[in-house]
């Protein structure tokens, strides 16, 4: 009977982690679409358009570092409740935001309330399962699922609601969600779940984190309409580089730092940051131009420009399941290589993109990217968790998380310079080179992999042969 109820209790823990899961990932990709009706409603330029993107990845990003901490500090239910009534809120802040500005303040908040959300329902999942591993994957398996097909589905129901109702409504289809998660989470988890540690809060570090993502972030952005010369630009600059310094400085001195910095140490750390840094950098900023391209230059109405996406985005859920099991007879770096190298390919077949460019053209690009990332990526996770203990685990995890969030907040920060002002000529002028500029990166991304040290399997076949 107690089993019974175990199991039970875990399957409502893990409808509510899986409605985070979905509300979180929906948000990362279901606003590309809206991009030109925005620009249009609010008169925003492409850097206002830009904050859009970013200021949900760069609030997402802020934060992640000190989510776990906080979920043990203050009990994860009541964080993760937290999460979903902040993120219902600014949903319909944002649906009634009248102006761009303050829009993108809104964004931010919700970028926090999403990273409040996410770790904390991996901390849940932990919990419920009590160490058992083979439930503790099956749950996994299901929340991961979920989160891809939220990820995939976001630009298709984006350019539904956009030509049905309105742009409001890609905001305000979070309310449902977070409204069924909250009632589950709020009935189905434990009190047990709100048991606070002891883990210390590192405020300064957080404090420094957030001066800094916000100053680089900020300055990337606004360089394309003010210059370099404006003090904003070059001032922002600045301080990202001297709050990284010391927070660098901090986490040296302090008892309990919110980074261990004997971590980077270990190039199957370091190398995968820098790789997970670069694919979404590359495929960011890609999204985000590529929504202006077929709106804006092509005249694709959102439905279409959804559908258009689907085999980008889909194709990654399959592309997840595939590479896991390639990564086991072959080996977690041999993926990171070959699924870099396959993305690239596809980003350089989107080179050659014009003003009548058929949807048959795009269609070998948008299949070889997922592909080539969507194996990439778990392959990736498994690097860089396979050298940490226990006790790092949930850290080494959140900075992945964070490099990603700042590879793709950069991407389109970097990728909208590329496009001028939005304007169709600027697109199209712009469109190749963002093509290009990703190929690169993606080659650069399979050269960090090639340089991680290899698996202890793959020595002891080296060994083995003689290599």
């Amino acid at each position: 009977m107690k089993q019974q109820n175990d199991l039970r209790s875990i399957a409502r823990i893990l409808i509510a982690a899986s409605f985070a899961s979905c509300v979180v990932q929906l948000d990362l990709t279901i606003v590309n679409v809206a991009l030109p009706h925005l620009a249009e409603f609010f008169s925003a330029s492409i850097s206002g358009l830009q904050w859009v993107v970013d200021g949900y990845t760069l609030g997402f990003a802020v934060l992640l570092l000190s989510a776990g901490t906080l979920a043990d500090r203050f009990g994860a239910r009541r964080v993760f409740i937290l999460g979903f009534v902040i993120l219902g809120a600014t949903s319909i802040a944002i649906a009634f935001s009248r102006s761009i500005v303050e829009l993108n303040v809104f964004r931010i908040a919700q970028g926090i309330a999403a990273a409040l959300l996410l770790p904390t329902s991996l901390t849940l999942l932990r919990k419920a399962c009590d160490g058992n591993a083979r439930l503790l994957a099956r749950a996994l398996g299901i929340w991961a699922a979920i989160g891809g097909a939220s990820l995939a589905a976001g630009p298709v129901v984006g350019g539904v609601l956009l030509s049905v109702i309105g742009w409001r409504s890609v905001f305000l289809i979070n309310l449902p969600i977070c409204a069924v998660g909250l009632i589950i989470a709020y009935r189905g988890i434990p009190a047990r779940m709100d048991e606070a540690g002891s883990r210390q809060l590192d405020l300064k570090g957080q404090l420094l984190i957030v001066l800094a993502l916000a100053s680089l972030i900020g300055a990337a952005i606004e360089y394309r309409n003010l210059g370099w010369h404006h003090p904003l630009v070059w001032g922002g600059a600045c301080v990202a580089v001297l709050s990284t310094c010391a927070f660098v400085w901090l986490e040296r001195r302090i008892a309990f730092p919110m980074l261990p910095l004997k971590l980077f140490r270990n190039s199957r750390f370091s190398c995968p940051l820098v790789f997970g840094f670069l694919i979404n950098l590359s495929f960011s900023g890609v999204l985000f131009v590529l929504s202006l391209y077929l709106q804006k230059a092509r005249g694709y109405s959102a439905v279409h420009t959804g559908l258009a996406f689907l085999p980008l985005t889909a194709t990654f859920i399959f592309a997840n399941l595939a590479g896991g099991k390639i990564a086991a007879w072959a080996g977690s770096r041999v993926v990171m290589i070959g699924g870099a190298l396959i993305a690239g390919v596809g980003y350089a077949s989107l080179c050659w993109l014009g003003p009548h460019s058929g949807i048959w053209q795009m269609i070998p690009g948008f299949v070889l990217i997922p592909a080539g990332m969507g194996a990439a990526v778990p392959a990736m996770t498994a690097v860089l968790l396979s050298d940490v203990d226990a006790m790092s685990a949930g850290i080494a995890s959140a900075v992945l998380s964070t490099a990603r969030q700042v590879g793709s907040a950069l991407g389109v920060a970097a990728f909208g310079v590329m496009v001028g002002d939005g304007l169709s000529s600027d697109i199209l002028n712009g469109i190749n080179l963002v093509m290009l500029t990703s190929a690169a990166l993606l080659l650069v991304a399979a050269l960090t992999a090639s340089i991680t040290a290899p698996e202890k399997e793959e020595q002891l076949a080296n060994v083995r042969t003689g290599a």
